[in-house]
């Protein structure tokens, strides 16, 4: 019998209580933009699992309970009902469903050890899925749990053909499958999925437990009837529309169970070669030091307990702490966020073994590093693990020291997920068309001051690019005040001239500019950049002033807009803009907001979730907090659109506008950045 304890501290010490929240979507396995499976369904039950994009990356549950089978994932077979779900919760690195009926409580967890300050454990692809059941009617029973993992989790498009294998490694058996042509980094854009590297799933080896690499109805059909698989692998090469789907299939058979006992599995995947930045492609950082998937399958396994266990302290800590924050409902939608924020990234090693963190502009149009999506997730990073925000910014500040960039101002982006070779978004290298020159120099001045000040005033980074922030500082200087006809982070709100909250943010980013010099010694410059910063916001003030609030565009009377980038000012202590100001506007805020929160601006009912938090973030206790963001919660609630948790959605339906897992939902962390202890506690702890 496999080692129980860890297992069951992990799965009792976690009390099932948001059975009234229903996410819109349920995190199961992930990992990075390819390796991402959610539940987007009531019950887990309803529907096939699916990657973020809607196309279906089916994992398949069924148990016979004394014989009898009933489906606990997946909609497949058919003809066998599903086993009664009674809960579901979804915590930071965990997800449980609980399920009872026929004399048994089950209990069907996904782990993915997401702890952010362990790079290397952070890195490992692999997903563990746990079955825990226990009588409930004091009668042993007979069990026997089925699994599997389609091969269409390794294709981008189900005509491509695929191979199946299985290996056997240190007395254990690993199941394999993957694309026939093995395209690798091929092909860049948004709605991609990979089709090149492997798919595998491996069990502990122990009695009643067997594998198969088959066809599901075989190997369903087979279950059902016997509560075994075929006895042989079907290593056919596979033909489109010829046969079903290969799959990696698992069986657990239980002896009489009267007692808990739980079994449990590894899904994983291995792209081998993950990105490719400025034309060399890098590998996974977990396979830097030369390792590969024996490696990947012996940590998995050895780790599983400490693991769980180390999952459970780190969420049940969390937990506690985003509820002192900002309260149960805010706790509960960043621990849907958590893992959301994490997998919209690749975590990379250099040819140095460097770490780089790469995000993938989700549901849009596929950018990679992009800086206006870095910025809204920057809280999140700033927050768990700085190096992981620096491993975003470094590659961006690289491209931008190259005599390549031929601009005054900050890039955009690096090309098109997972090709990081240069920019393409707007003019690109070419021309100044539809940048976004305000807006991303603010951003990186802003975040490298961010960063500087989680490490505790440690400006070695900011040294090291230092020429690049000061040509964008000087850039701010002469345009940022107020700012020209050109796009911001909304870009979707289309261009606009004379923007008060760009503005803001061109404001404090040269006065983070100017912080940063009194920390590298240069006093001269810290003091022209300050002064020069606090006569500007003197100016906004006037420029903005509309009688109750402050305007959209400084010409613009009778608009409104959230004024999101005041944050950095009271959390880097910049101090510029003086009370009246949050007061006016935080009360203006509370005569617009719609049922489902606060729009953007005056121009439509949509907002952003992340702007939303960072404004909400400006209140002056816990509870105007929640006043102001508790709407959010009630659209993740609510919205009909099943979709990954969506940042942008309409204030008055709750229905989706666009986007959904994007990395910008860890934008609702920012809260947890006003407590400086708490900021400490988690930004300059060892690993968890």
């Amino acid at each position: 019998m496999l080692p129980l304890r860890a297992t069951f501290y992990f799965l009792l010490a976690l009390p099932i209580c948001a059975a009234d929240f229903r996410p819109p979507a349920v995190p199961l396995v992930t990992h990075d933009p390819y390796f991402s499976i959610w539940s987007m369904a009531d019950h887990l039950t309803d529907a096939p699992t699916k990657h973020w994009t809607n196309t279906v990356h089916s994992l398949t549950s069924v148990v016979r309970i004394d014989g009898k089978p009933f489906r606990v994932m997946g909609t497949e077979p058919r003809g066998v009902a599903p086993l009664e779900q009674t809960r579901v919760e979804v915590r930071p690195t965990t997800t449980l469903y609980q399920f009872a009926g026929a004399g048994i409580q089950l209990t069907l967890s996904f782990v993915t050890p997401a702890l952010p300050a362990d790079l290397d454990v952070l890195s490992r692809p692999t997903t563990y899925i746990t079955w825990k059941v226990q009588s409930t009617d004091a009668h042993p029973h007979q069990i026997e749990i089925y699994f599997d993992a389609g091969s269409e989790i390794s294709v981008n498009t189900r005509d491509q053909p695929v191979v199946s294998s299985r290996f056997r490694i240190n007395g254990q058996d690993l199941l394999r499958v993957g694309t026939r042509q093995q395209s690798m980094l091929e092909k860049s854009g948004d709605d991609l999925r990979i089709d090149w590297g492997y798919l595998y799933s491996f069990a502990p080896a122990a009695a009643g437990t067997s594998d198969v690499l088959s066809t599901r109805p075989e190997a369903l059909k087979s279950f059902v009837a016997s509560g075994h698989l075929p006895e042989n692998d079907d290593l056919r090469p596979f033909q489109p529309y010829a046969q079903p789907n290969p799959v990696l299939a698992h069986v657990f058979a239980l002896s009489a169970v009267d007692k808990p006992i739980s079994r449990y599995l590894v899904l994983a995947y291995d792209d081998e070669f993950s990105v490719e930045y400025l034309n060399r492609r890098l590998r996974p950082y977990w396979r830097r030091n030369g390792d590969g998937v024996a490696e990947l399958m012996s940590w998995a396994l050895r780790d599983y307990e400490k693991l769980q266990e180390r999952c459970d302290r780190f969420d049940e800590s969390l937990m506690a702490d985003l509820k002192t924050a900002g309260g149960e409902e805010y706790a509960r939608l960043c621990s849907l966020a958590f893992r959301e924020a994490i997998a919209a990234h690749k975590l990379v090693a250099d040819i140095d073994g460097t770490p780089l963190f790469f995000s993938k502009e989700n549901f849009s149009n596929g950018s990679i590093d992009t800086v206006d999506v870095t910025y809204p997730s920057s809280p999140f990073f700033l927050l768990f693990n700085p190096t992981l925000l620096e491993a975003q910014l470094r590659p961006i500040m690289e491209y931008a020291s190259l005599p390549r960039w031929p601009f005054p101002f900050a890039p955009h982006d690096l090309g098109r997920y997972p090709l990081a070779n240069g920019q393409q978004y707007g003019g690109g290298e070419k021309t100044e068309e539809n940048q976004m020159p305000v807006e991303e120099s603010g951003n990186l001045l802003l975040m490298v001051a961010a960063l500087t000040e989680a490490r505790g005033g440690d400006a070695s980074f900011a040294k090291k690019y230092w020429p690049v922030l000061t040509k964008w500082a000087e850039y701010l200087n002469d345009k940022g005040l107020d700012p020209e006809n050109q796009l911001c982070t909304d870009d979707f709100a289309g261009h606009l001239a004379h923007n008060s909250n760009l503005s803001i943010k061109a404001i404090l980013a040269l006065a983070s500019y100017a912080k940063l010099a009194a920390l590298l010694g240069n006093n001269q410059i810290h003091q022209q950049y300050l002064e020069r910063a606090r006569s500007y916001a003197k100016r906004w003030s006037e420029l903005a002033q509309d009688s109750d609030h402050y305007r959209l565009a400084f010409d613009r009377p009778g608009t409104w807009s959230q004024k999101y980038n005041l944050v950095w000012d009271r959390l880097l202590d910049l101090n510029l803009f003086p009370p009246i100001i949050f007061e006016k506007e935080l009360a203006f805020y509370k005569t617009h907001a719609n049922k489902y929160g606060l729009p953007l601006d005056n121009r439509a009912d949509y907002t952003k979730i992340d702007w939303l938090a960072w404004t909400a973030s400006l209140a002056p206790s816990r509870d105007a907090f929640a006043e102001l963001f508790a709407p959010a919660y009630q659209f993740a609630t609510d919205s009909p659109t099943r979709v990954p948790l969506s940042d942008w959605y309409d204030t008055k339906t709750s229905k989706q506008v666009g986007f959904q897992a994007r990395s910008v939902v860890g934008g609702i962390f920012i809260e947890m950045l006003n407590d400086k202890s708490v900021w400490k506690k988690y930004a300059q702890s060892p690993k968890n």
